[in-house]
């Protein structure tokens, strides 16, 4: 008997056409968030959460990217699931 090995991949993509249309809902939100911009505008450089993993469960829309990505730019190992399949935003 053959067992078979799947490589880890730490994220799914349920479509990946919807990227670039994300891409412009995630810029268009970035500006209709300005705390979050001023923060990674004004600590990005210094990586504030560098050594930090943070692992959220929350509605995964646009907004809910722009935090991811902030806290990115701050240096923070983010790891991110969604909480209700129902209110996932496919495009985020």
């Amino acid at each position: 008997m053959s067992t078979k090995t799947i490589p880890y991949v730490p994220y799914k993509v349920k479509d990946i056409s919807l990227a670039s249309w994300g891409r412009k809902e995630i810029e268009l939100a970035e500006a209709e968030m300005p705390g979050l911009m001023s923060l990674r505008e004004e600590y990005g450089k210094e990586q504030p959460l560098k050594g930090a993993r943070i692992a959220g469960c929350l509605h995964m829309t646009i907004q809910t990217a722009v935090l991811i990505e902030t806290l990115v730019a701050l240096g923070a190992d983010v790891t991110w699931s969604s909480c209700n399949i129902f209110s996932t935003q496919d495009q985020a």
